[in-house]
C-alpha cells in the first residue's frame, strides 16, 4: 500500500471582501460603516494523495485550485480544516517542511532578471544549504533530462518563454524535494515545448518519486501526466479518481462513429426510435456521429448493423474537454 504523503481533512477558506454600492455617497458611506461578504474559495475538502503520485488538481477558473495549492504549501491559512503534508502543518512553515516543498507558478519567476541562471541557481543552494557535490550531482542530471547546457550563462531577460521556463523547474528541484507544486507550468508555451516538459517531468517522476499535484487549463498536460484527477467546482470536491473515469461519471452518453459502406448505395437507416436519446452530431458523406444514451448504446448499435452496410463502427466516450466544458459552465453533459 502507498504511503500517504498528504492528507486533507474538511479543508475551508474563506475570504472577507468589501463590498459597495456606486456612486459617491456609497463611497462616502463605505469609509465609516463599511460592509463585507463572505467567499467561500474551498469548502470541506477531502483527500489523501499517495508518495510518487502524480495528480492534477483541475475545475474552472475560480474553482479553488490555487487557493488549494497556497494553504498545501503554506502560504495561506485555512479558515478550517486539517492538513498534513509530510508529517507538517504546512502553514507553521518550519525551515524542515519548506526544504521537502517546492512551488512552480506559470506566471511568476523565481530568476534573478538580469544575472545568469547558474548565479541564481547558486544562490538558491546556499539557501537551502545544498552541499556542493549534492548539488553539481543533481544539477547535471537536470541540465541532461532538460537539454540545457548552454542556456546556463545567458542573463535570465535574454532566455525565451520556454527555455526560462526550464530554468524554473531546475531551480524549484535543485535540493530534491519531495513535493513538486505545478500551477500552470505550460502557461503560453507553444507545443513543442509543452510536450518536452511534460516529458521531463513524466520521466523525473519516475526516477526520483517525487509526489507532483499540477493544475492546468491545458488538458492534454493533465492527460499525458497525471493518471488521477481531483475536481473541485465552487470550492468542493466533485470528482477524484482515475482519469478515464471522469467521462464515465460525469458524461452520461457515448459517441457512436459509423462509416457506411457507398458502394451499396443505402442511406442511413434506423439510427432512432421513439424511445430513443439519440443526437446526430455530425454528417459528412458516409460517416456519421451519434451522441447516444449510455444505456442505449447496445441495442443501438445492433440496430445500426443489421440496418446498414458498415464498413466501420467505433464507441468512444466524450473527449475529455468536452465533458470538463458541460461541468464548467453548469450544463449536464
Amino acid at each position: 500500500m502507498t504511503e500517504t504523503i498528504i492528507a486533507v481533512k474538511e479543508l475551508s477558506k474563506n475570504y472577507r471582501v468589501p463590498v459597495r454600492s456606486e456612486g459617491l455617497m456609497s463611497s462616502l458611506k463605505s469609509l465609516v460603516h463599511p460592509s463585507y461578504s463572505q467567499v467561500k474559495a474551498v469548502e470541506d475538502l477531502n483527500f489523501e494523495i499517495g508518495v510518487g503520485e502524480m495528480v492534477g488538481l483541475i475545475g474552472p477558473n475560480g474553482a479553488g485550485k490555487t487557493t488549494t495549492l497556497k494553504m498545501l504549501s503554506g502560504l495561506l491559512y485555512p479558515t478550517a480544516g486539517e492538513v498534513r503534508v509530510a508529517g507538517y502543518v504546512p502553514w507553521e512553515r518550519r525551515p524542515e517542511y519548506l526544504r521537502k516543498i517546492s512551488i512552480v507558478l506559470g506566471n511568476k519567476s523565481q530568476m534573478l532578471w538580469d544575472i545568469p541562471s547558474m548565479d541564481s541557481f547558486r544562490v538558491l543552494s546556499e539557501i537551502y544549504m545544498v552541499p556542493e557535490q549534492e548539488f553539481r550531482r543533481t544539477l547535471d542530471d537536470l541540465i541532461d533530462l532538460l537539454d540545457m547546457k548552454d542556456l546556463l550563462t545567458k542573463p535570465v531577460r535574454n532566455l525565451s518563454l520556454g527555455e526560462r521556463m526550464k530554468c524554473e523547474l531546475t531551480a524549484s528541484l535543485l535540493y530534491r524535494p519531495a513535493l513538486l507544486f505545478l500551477d500552470e507550468p505550460t502557461l503560453g508555451l507553444d507545443v513543442s515545448m509543452q510536450l518536452r516538459l511534460r516529458q521531463f517531468l513524466k520521466e523525473y517522476n519516475r526516477r526520483n518519486e517525487v509526489t507532483v499535484i499540477l493544475t492546468s487549463h491545458y488538458m492534454a498536460d493533465v492527460q499525458a501526466l497525471c493518471p488521477r484527477v481531483i475536481l473541485i467546482h465552487y470550492g468542493k470536491l466533485l470528482y477524484d479518481g482515475a482519469l478515464d473515469g471522469l467521462a464515465r461519471r460525469l458524461a452520461p452518453f457515448k459517441l457512436i462513429k459509423i462509416t457506411l459502406d457507398q458502394k451499396n448505395g443505402k442511406t442511413f437507416q434506423n439510427f432512432n426510435q421513439p424511445d430513443d436519446k439519440v443526437e446526430l452530431l455530425e454528417h459528412e458523406e458516409n460517416r456519421y456521429v451519434l451522441r447516444v444514451e449510455r444505456e442505449q448504446v447496445p441495442s443501438l448499435t445492433a440496430r445500426l448493423l443489421q440496418s446498414n452496410s458498415v464498413t466501420d463502427l467505433s464507441i468512444e466516450d466524450p473527449p475529455i474537454e468536452a465533458v470538463m466544458d458541460q461541468i464548467y459552465t453548469g450544463g449536464a453533459a
